[in-house]
């Protein structure tokens, strides 16, 4: 039997693309991964009413440490589709996962969607110009590596995506204005322009670019949030985020 691999995009249940809307029809088991990331306007239960399907959440005990019992036992003697937000291999126990299945003589197909990697093309910064992605922890009392990063990456006229932690499954999500405090505690100039991109994916999507200390004092409400630090810009990436300068 197969254990599909299974990208949903940024949106909501519609993004899914055919290919993977057959393979879920397909499926004996349907399984959810509900712990790196969330659909901007879609929750398991239209999941469920789009397909047609009963879905199991995979929380991050579930893929990493009970996938044997659950998604790979299952995969043994049916098809089994397991969706992702985004696309697939954004996460590293994604890529796990897949491993064991080949372990077990498993086979598995991978079907791609849209990721938060590759959507934030939409701010008009060239995607060329990104070096490391960085992500800012909720725990981050004692963390600078973020931050290192950013330096890093403006040093070498790089733009920087920084994604901000989450928890689904207790509805907790990082915002960008605590991702801004945290930055600037760790010494980013309160001048540095920044990106703040909220709902990516969505069709209300809602983009802002300015000084830090500017954005700082505004309120964003829509979830997943992420930040870009752009470096230095070609004109044309200047005129393209311009339309969102608050």
């Amino acid at each position: 039997m197969t254990l599909y691999f299974v990208g949903l995009g940024l949106g909501n249940e519609k993004d899914i693309t055919v290919k993977g809307l057959e393979a879920v029809k397909k499926a004996d088991v349907v399984y959810l991964e509900v712990y790196t990331s969330k659909l901007v306007k879609c929750d398991k239960a239209k999941l469920e009413k789009f397909y047609g399907k009963r879905i199991i959440a995979a929380d991050r005990d579930l893929v990493e440490n009970k996938a044997s019992e659950t998604i790979l036992k299952d995969a043994a003697d049916k098809d089994v589709a397991f969706l992702v937000v985004g696309d697939v291999f954004s996460a590293t126990t994604h890529v796990d996962l897949r491993k064991r299945a080949g372990e077990l003589k498993i086979k598995t197909k991978v079907i791609h969607n849209t990721s938060i990697l590759t959507a934030v093309g939409i701010v008009g910064l060239d995607m060329y110009k990104y070096g490391r992605v960085t992500t800012i922890p909720f725990d981050n009392k004692n963390v600078k590596s973020p931050y290192e990063v950013i330096k890093k990456n403006l040093k070498n006229d790089l733009h920087t995506l920084v994604l901000l932690d989450l928890d689904p499954l207790h509805d907790k999500y990082m915002n960008v204005k605590l991702a801004l405090e945290y930055l600037l505690k760790c010494g980013m100039p309160a001048e540095q322009l920044c990106v703040c991109c909220c709902g990516v994916g969505s069709e209300d999507i809602l983009i802002k670019f300015g000084e830090a200390k500017e954005l700082i004092k505004k309120e964003f409400n829509k979830y997943p949030q992420c930040l870009i630090v752009p470096s230095k810009m070609h004109f044309m990436e200047e005129e393209a985020l311009g339309k969102f300068k608050i």
